[in-house]
């Protein structure tokens, strides 16, 4: 018997528990994982599948990537936390690395991808106050429609969606949220003199992978500038090679690790989380050079776990391996392979009207309402087929699998979904 099968629970049993003991604030698709490695994860009867969803990101180097996990290990024996309260050996190394990586002055390590979104908009405020003089209180931050930066009470006050929304209220206040790709609403947004900042996520994933026109990011940053705003790039998602260069505000650039080039359109404010990690330690971060992020002083934001040992070591490694490995140039690559094949799927069924995306970030739209269960029965097809994905806003399917995938396996994976949705399409 495979000894990493679990002998003791099944899936069912499993589930049953998570149902009984944990908060319902989820609704997973009905497979129970137990290991993973590269592209592939197992469940616990030992049944293999094609992660495409690569854990909304944080996996772009793949599950359990060697070189992480001995980074992982080695500091793990060594030193885990301090705290902020002393310095650490590995934090100023790794600080003086990203900063130089990603081409900002400061960079403030945070563990969540949502906390470091709070951190960029506790930042934008103070900013606001002490160099654009906001009368204070009273600046105000715009956020595009469609928006997801996770679900405090501070991001879910500027979003749109009542399932993050209902039944939170009262909602905080100096928000205002325009239409997304919108520059003409942005301009009008910017023009308040209590105008702080703009936060916008370069290609919305959560709202279905949402990739706006060619010229939106370069003249929105062209506009915060205009209006002596801050243009804050949410990367969590996008960023770390996912859409085929370093960030999505890299643009098309040709460098396939570290993006040499610099960036296309340099966010005043980045925030970078999941694959930052390679997935395998919860590690964020917020960019911005000196004359933004000195505006925070000590005392005024903080983390007991932001900067540990632990986090430095794992992050430093998923860089190298994203650099080494040059998972960007192998993101648009295969990217370009996955959406030829599904355009031929959208002229062989009638079920699926659209695909876009960027990289390896990438989604079908399903010929179907919001509130259909098309999508959701086609991944449950899907994972009896060896592929795991999931819907998102009811009609759309969102495909992100590991950037160190091989064409092979992408053709592989192709088939699979093809012969899936052809299915459904009779």
């Amino acid at each position: 018997m495979n000894p990493a099968i679990n002998t003791m629970k099944s899936s069912e049993e499993l589930m049953k528990l998570e149902d009984n003991y944990g908060a319902h604030n989820y609704h997973p698709l009905p497979v129970v994982l137990e290991r993973g490695k590269g592209v592939y994860v197992w469940d616990v009867e030992g049944k293999k599948y094609y992660d495409f969803l690569s854990a909304y990101s944080a996996v772009n180097q793949g599950h359990c990537h060697p070189h992480i996990i001995k980074a992982l290990k080695r500091q793990a024996e060594e030193l885990t936390l301090t705290s902020r309260a002393f310095y650490n050996a590995k934090l100023g190394p790794y600080e003086k690395f990203i900063a130089e990586y990603f081409h900002y002055d400061k960079v403030l390590p945070v563990n969540t991808g949502v906390e470091a979104v709070e951190t960029a908009l506790k930042l934008c405020r103070k900013w606001a106050y002490k160099k654009k003089a906001v009368e204070r209180y009273k600046a105000k931050i715009v956020f595009a429609s469609g928006n997801f930066h996770g679900r405090t009470l501070a991001v879910i006050s500027a979003s749109l969606d009542p399932d993050s929304t209902q039944g939170f209220g009262p909602y905080m206040p100096g928000i205002e949220v325009i239409p997304y790709n919108d520059l003409e609403a942005l301009e009008m947004a910017l023009k308040d003199e209590n105008a702080a900042g703009f936060i916008v996520e370069p290609i919305q994933g959560e709202a279905g992978v949402v990739v706006p026109d060619d010229n939106y990011l370069k003249s929105a940053k062209e506009l915060c500038k205009k209006y002596n705003c801050l243009f804050i790039a949410d990367e969590v998602q996008t960023g770390i090679a996912r859409t085929g260069s370093l960030l999505a505000t890299c643009g098309d650039c040709d460098c396939g690790s570290r993006c040499e080039n610099k960036h296309e359109v340099k966010a005043d404010i980045l925030i970078l989380g999941k694959a930052l990690s390679g997935g395998v330690f919860p590690v964020s971060a917020v960019l911005a050079d000196d004359e933004i992020m000195l505006c925070i002083q000590p005392g005024e934001h903080g983390s007991t776990f932001g900067g540990n040992p632990l986090a430095c070591a794992v992050a430093t490694a998923a860089l190298e391996v994203v650099e080494r490995e040059r998972l960007s140039e192998k993101a648009r690559k295969l990217g370009n392979l996955f959406r030829e094949r599904m355009q031929q799927l959208v002229d062989k069924s009638d079920l699926v009207n659209l695909v876009r995306g960027k990289g390896l970030l990438n989604a079908i739209v399903i010929n179907d309402s919001e509130d259909s269960k098309t999508a959701w029965n086609i991944c449950l097809a899907l994972r009896d087929n060896g592929l795991l994905a999931k819907p998102t806003h009811g009609n759309i399917i969102r495909f992100a699998p590991p950037l160190v995938m091989t064409e092979d396996q992408l053709m592989d994976c192709c088939d699979i979904i093809e012969k899936t949705i052809l299915v459904f399409s009779k």
